[in-house]
């Protein structure tokens, strides 16, 4: 089974994503959600299937953008009731505005350099940037076929992106962000890290640790 093929049909990259991350693929949706009110207009980077729309979010009635690649992704979000794009990330056009604007396990494409996308959001959220990434990576594991397989499940089409974060370069890279973070803790049984930046000119609100 090759990445383009799992990349694009929604229900074989949902199963190998509850694979991979068994009992807690819920939980680091529903970590996500729980930091966006209900109403608020929000943009989903590399959106995938969209499933926190869909399972979490739409319950909440956000006005809710997603962009992704994948064209099929983008349709079926469409379809689902939301605004759905085909977008590149990295090209240099300028996200459009809206309160929150998400990114979940997908920072790492943009490695080695990764800030220009970080500051594109924060130029684009109005409220609160949420970005959530893998800390703990199969594609890292001394195991071949583990690591391939894990290679395979993160490449959204663009080839396979051999580096990947660790807990301790994720958190060097806020480090340049420090006065906007308004909160971080592991999620998802410690395999994803949260981090909240509030917008530019916007106070740090600490909240309470997240679980994990």
């Amino acid at each position: 089974m090759n990445t383009s093929f799992i990349y694009r049909h929604e229900t074989i990259y949902n199963l190998l994503m509850r694979g991979l991350y068994r009992r807690h693929y819920t939980e680091r949706f529903r970590a996500v959600a729980a930091l966006i009110p209900d109403g608020a207009e929000v943009l989903d980077l590399c959106c995938g299937p969209a499933t926190l729309y869909t399972r979490h979010l739409r319950r909440k009635a956000v006005t809710y953008t997603g962009f992704d690649l994948n064209e099929r992704f983008v349709a079926r979000l469409t379809a689902a009731g939301a605004r759905g794009e085909v977008w590149n990330l990295r090209s240099e056009t300028p996200l459009p505005a809206a309160d929150y604007v998400v990114m979940q396990a997908s920072l790492y494409h943009f490695l080695p350099d990764p800030q220009p996308v970080i500051d594109r959001m924060l130029a684009a959220a109005r409220i609160r940037v949420i970005l959530a990434e893998p800390v703990r990576n199969l594609a890292d594991s001394r195991n071949r076929m583990v690591a391939k397989l894990g290679s395979r499940l993160t490449d959204a089409g663009e080839g396979s992106q051999p580096r990947r974060f660790t807990e301790r370069t994720l958190d060097a890279l806020f480090t340049a962000y420090r006065e906007q973070v308004g909160e971080s803790g592991l999620i998802a049984g410690g395999r994803e890290k949260l981090y909240v930046l509030n917008a530019q000119g916007r106070m740090a609100v600490p909240r309470p640790p997240l679980r994990h």
